[in-house]
């Protein structure tokens, strides 16, 4: 288990990055065939994008869940990555759209893509273990010139 930072800490990442959030619903759950191989699918990319080297522009994930937020250098790199032929999203995606081709209402999903300047955010953890842009980026002590989220965004 992720040891819990017990204090108020903000997150920061350097320079402009890209918040990429994607998520699929399942529209019609007895058709397992449809939407059990999207499922499998997504742990299999963030596996090999942890492993994957720096160069990749890969900075890290919220996790499995309804909705998997994922933290990228930039635009050009996430795409880049969805459309390389030799890693896993490509394939995966093909086979997707080949499947949903006649039933596209089984099984829904979406993405939304964030390019986010420089300290154009701002992010509080507490009590919490690394997470978010905390767990991307680095983590940084909250108070006096970064105590509210007003003077995180540089707007005190």
């Amino acid at each position: 288990m992720t040891d819990i930072v017990a204090s108020r800490v903000t997150g920061r990442i350097e320079g402009d990055f890209v918040v990429f959030m994607i998520g699929m619903r399942i529209n019609k759950p007895l058709k397992l065939h449809k939407w059990v191989p999207v499922a499998r699918a997504m742990p299999k990319m963030l596996k090999e994008l942890e492993a994957a080297p720096p160069e990749i522009g890969f900075l890290g994930h919220t996790g499995l869940s309804r909705v998997i937020v994922q933290y990228w250098r930039s635009f050009d790199h996430l795409e880049r990555y969805a459309r390389d032929r030799d890693a896993l999203h490509w394939p995966a995606w093909a086979e997707f759209n080949r499947r949903m081709k006649d039933s596209r209402g089984d099984v829904g999903i979406w993405h939304e893509t964030y390019r986010i300047h420089a300290g154009d955010y701002e992010a509080i953890y507490s009590g919490m273990p690394p997470f978010g842009l905390g767990q991307a980026g680095v983590q940084a002590g909250v108070g006096g010139e970064n105590d509210s989220a007003r003077q995180r965004l540089g707007t005190a």
